[in-house]
């Protein structure tokens, strides 16, 4: 399969260019440096851009059988919309092409699984570090959710650099009121490249988490 990776030098997107590798897919990786990704591979094409380009978007999508993003905020500090705005750049080019299939990564906490990252991002890292952010990931999904694409919305619990154990609990239940559950980028990328051909979460917004539950202040693509 062919598939464009957005957010590609980010934590989860590098998990991704390598899984997909790994299981034979021919890869386009969307950066905005070549330096930021290190993964050489014959099937690995890089597409060099800015996601806010709609151009360079739709470049990098033409020809594509699957879209997969993991757009993060690190670079991003002062443009609080990169997420939403982004994500429609590659909508709009992925119904120009007719390419169907579109994973996305957003985040527990947002829409019906607001709270579910725990009292620690509820009441403190969300309303205080984290509010525009996920403003924008509330942005990014209404948008996703609004187009007729076949697509899927994979909600990850907090983030670690843990290695891929492939042990995770997925669904609607991911995630507790009270306790920050995580899980591994490497797992969340198996678990988006799972998606691209399962139709049991198509679209839905489906959550994922390690088998184990602890408290942790990490959070970044």
């Amino acid at each position: 399969m062919n598939v464009v990776i957005f957010g590609a030098s980010g934590g989860t997107g590098q998990a991704l260019v390598q899984q997909a590798l790994d299981r034979g897919h021919t890869v386009t990786a969307f950066v905005r440096k070549a330096s930021r990704l290190r993964i050489q591979h014959g099937r690995l094409r890089l597409a060099l851009g800015n996601v806010l380009n709609y151009r360079a978007v739709e470049a990098a999508i033409a020809g594509q059988d699957a879209v997969l993003s993991a757009l993060g905020h690190k670079r991003w500090i002062f443009k609080t919309s990169i997420l939403s705005e982004g994500t429609r750049n590659i909508l709009a080019a992925m119904a120009k092409g007719g390419v169907r299939r579109f994973v996305c990564e957003t985040s527990l906490g947002v829409g019906d699984s607001r709270g579910r990252l725990g009292i620690l991002y509820t009441f403190l890292l969300i309303p205080v570090l984290l509010y525009f952010y996920f403003q924008d990931k509330e942005l990014q999904e209404k948008c996703i959710k609004q187009s007729n694409l076949d697509w899927v919305i994979v909600r990850p619990a907090a983030l670690t650099n843990g290695k891929q154990t492939g042990a995770v609990h997925e669904g609607k239940d991911v995630g507790s009121f009270l306790f920050t559950h995580t899980v591994s980028r490497a797992d969340v990328a198996s678990f988006m490249l799972s998606e691209l051909k399962d139709d049991r979460y198509l679209r839905d917004t489906p959550g994922v988490e390690s088998g184990v539950s602890r408290l942790t202040t990490g959070y970044m693509r």
